[in-house]
């Protein structure tokens, strides 16, 4: 998604191109590109036989979906239950943790 919010629309062999060796397939990195558009964060437009790629979500709307997703998947939905496991796994200070309630209260 970073790559057609930094470069805009697409053709998978475009998006191909900024990938490093060792590159990925074609049909892999078109699978990946078409699941993204049946998830709702691409759509394209026809060109002949071939589609030219473009997000339709900002990465703001892409990171909260996607931040929705793990904590449905792996929190039993609970945003409880995730900044617990952040905050066990000391990935967020109590300082952090305090700082967040702070921000939550004042309506930021």
């Amino acid at each position: 998604m970073n790559c057609f919010w930094d470069k805009g629309a697409m053709f998978v062999r475009e998006l191909l191109e900024l990938y490093p060796e060792p590159k990925p397939h074609f049909n892999t990195l078109s699978t990946m590109v078409r699941t993204l558009e049946t998830n709702g964060y691409l759509s394209h437009k026809a060109y002949g036989s071939t589609y030219q790629y473009y997000p339709v979500v900002s990465r703001e709307e892409y990171a909260g979906s996607s931040f929705k997703g793990i904590v449905s998947s792996y929190f039993n939905n609970s945003y409880l239950n995730a900044v617990s496991a952040l905050v066990k796994d000391e990935k967020i200070s109590l300082d952090e943790l305090k700082d967040l309630i702070n921000q939550i209260e004042n309506g930021k």
